[in-house]
């Protein structure tokens, strides 16, 4: 059976688009996930998904990709989907988290090299990415297996 997981991630991502709010994706990084790593904070990282900061973005059922900016540098994002931990709005905190994946993986390494040439040269009109870390909220969340 389909996890639900990402349908999900999908409806809270259009509900902040839908009420103009910021959505972000926090996300548990390992050897899978491609982000810079210089802003990886305790094993984890938290992104701004909303579309203006994003360019091509698909969220399926199995991974969360993108092309966004680092710094002013283009860079292209992957996310399993077993890697997101929680994913709400930045104004107001609303959102849904789930359960760290139990799936062992590999130590992270440098994903900066991974990134190829190919994916580079995309065309980029994104904002900067915000990152922060994610607020520590209380019971407002629901966690998902």
């Amino acid at each position: 059976m389909v996890s639900t997981k990402p349908y999900l991630i999908r409806a809270i991502h259009e509900w902040c688009s839908d009420e103009g709010f910021t959505p972000y994706l926090a996300v548990q990084v390992d050897a899978r996930t491609r982000v810079p790593r210089e802003f990886v904070s305790d094993g984890q990282i938290v992104l701004n998904v909303s579309p203006g900061a994003t360019h091509q973005m698909l969220m399926g059922n199995d991974e969360i990709t993108f092309q966004t900016r680092f710094n002013g540098a283009s860079f292209p994002v992957l996310v399993p989907v077993d890697a997101v931990v929680a994913i709400y709005a930045r104004e107001n905190g609303q959102g849904m988290s789930f359960e760290a994946s139990t799936v062992a993986h590999e130590t992270p390494r440098d994903a900066a090299g991974d990134a190829g040439a190919d994916n580079t040269a995309d065309t980029v009109n994104a904002e900067a990415v915000e990152l922060e870390q994610p607020a520590k909220r209380g019971s407002h969340l629901t966690r998902i297996k």
